[in-house]
């Protein structure tokens, strides 16, 4: 059976949890994807080889991909409020429950 310590840090794991440092760490990969992708397309523009063009390509599906990602943990944030009405406050839409990154 799981320590308490390691349910707590497993608890990040479930839908609702931590959204904003989920939607950081794929910003950062987003940031990453996108910065490979301008390198390398414009590495093609000066050599012209195949391998920078499938680079260049996959780095830039890797960016919208994760720019989902970001976009969807974003969206599944609790509605910010006063802490007397955070108790009440249910998670905002389905989608966020069924769709876990």
């Amino acid at each position: 059976m799981p320590s308490t310590q390691e349910t707590e840090f497993l608890a990040v794991l479930n839908n609702g949890n931590c959204e904003p440092l989920k939607a950081a760490v794929h910003g950062l990969v987003l940031m990453t994807a996108a910065l490979c992708a301008l390198y390398n397309g414009a590495a093609w523009l000066r050599r012209r080889e195949r391998h920078l063009a499938v680079n260049t390509v996959v780095y830039s599906a890797a960016a919208c991909w994760e720019t989902l990602h970001v976009r969807h943990h974003l969206g599944c944030r609790p509605a910010t409020a006063p802490a007397a009405t955070l108790e009440a406050t249910p998670l905002p839409a389905d989608d966020c429950v069924a769709d876990a990154a």
